[in-house]
């Protein structure tokens, strides 16, 4: 990607290539990469045809390789979370009033508007697109920990966060984040429909829920359904589907035995990670992660 798809606004705005290329997750997200970006830097392919991320989440890889200016012409982002698409969506097309509605968010935050903006869903307020994305982000940076929960109803039900000064409005993040996604494809898609997409020499990097370290550390509700053994065993299917057509594929997972076994005939390499959400002490700290490969 060129800084000469950038949107002429955004570019105006900072004309200068060090800054424009210092993008970085404007959500937070559990299990987040970016961390890990300077140990993945060994496994990243050279190059590639396409790039595609089914499980963007807060997009830590693509940031950074669009960065280092890595990434090939056509680049696509995927998740299934429609709240997550719809805000990657709007921080792409609708930066300014998505950053209007920010702004009231931070000005009315406590406790009590808190619980009223979180309740909208439950509501059946109907809200425009940018409304919604200003609604999931102010909640992602003033909930517990910047946990995505949802019931099976699909209502977000995660409490407040006790944050004295939270991340509400952070301008620059968010211009930075736009000028990244211009010209890039985001879409609400599933990660068993991609392999009809892919042809040989895409490079896919997948970064799923992971699989739970143990019985209470299980976390898996991004979206009403959650993420289990058979969707574990359907995504290393799909991994297999791709190598079979001669794709590039990284994947990030917990290193238990059950993801172990899973990729048992792909190269498997460990990295140190350090987590925090966890309701069992031995899956907090610096704890093992993988990173599974088929090149």
């Amino acid at each position: 990607m060129t800084i000469d798809c950038l949107q002429p606004d955004l570019s105006a705005r900072f004309g200068r290539e060090d800054v424009l290329r210092s993008a970085k997750p404007f959500l937070k997200w559990v299990g987040g990469k970016q961390q890990l970006l300077a140990q993945f830097e060994a496994y990243f392919p050279v190059t590639f045809a396409k790039y595609f991320e089914p499980f963007v989440g807060g997009g830590a890889v693509f940031f950074h390789l669009w960065n280092a200016g890595k990434l090939p012409e056509q680049v696509f982002l995927f998740d299934d979370n429609q709240e997550l698409i719809n805000t990657y969506l709007v921080v792409r097309d609708k930066i300014d009033e998505l950053i209007r509605i920010l702004a009231t968010h931070k000005q009315k935050h406590n406790e009590k508007y808190y619980y009223e903006v979180r309740d909208l869903d439950r509501r059946e307020i109907e809200l425009s697109d940018v409304e919604r994305a200003a609604r999931n982000s102010y909640l992602n940076k003033t909930c517990y920990n910047g946990l995505y929960r949802v019931n099976s109803k699909g209502q977000f039900n995660v409490p407040i966060g006790s944050y004295i000064n939270p991340q509400i409005l952070y301008e620059d993040v968010l211009l930075t984040a736009s000028a990244a996604l211009q010209g890039i494809n985001i879409e609400l898609r599933d990660f068993r429909s991609i392999v009809d997409l892919a042809q040989s020499g895409d490079f896919f990097y997948f970064d799923p829920p992971y699989d739970p370290v143990s019985k209470t550390a299980s976390f898996t509700s991004y979206t009403a359904d959650s993420f289990g053994d058979s969707a574990q065993r359907d995504l290393a299917r799909v991994f297999g589907q791709l190598t079979e057509k001669g794709c590039l594929c990284m994947l990030s997972n917990s290193c238990t035995p059950f993801i172990l076994e899973l990729y048992r005939g792909f190269r498997i390499e460990i990295v140190r990670a350090k987590r925090a959400v966890n309701s069992d002490a031995n899956g907090r700290g610096d704890v093992q992660e993988v990173v599974v490969l088929n090149y």
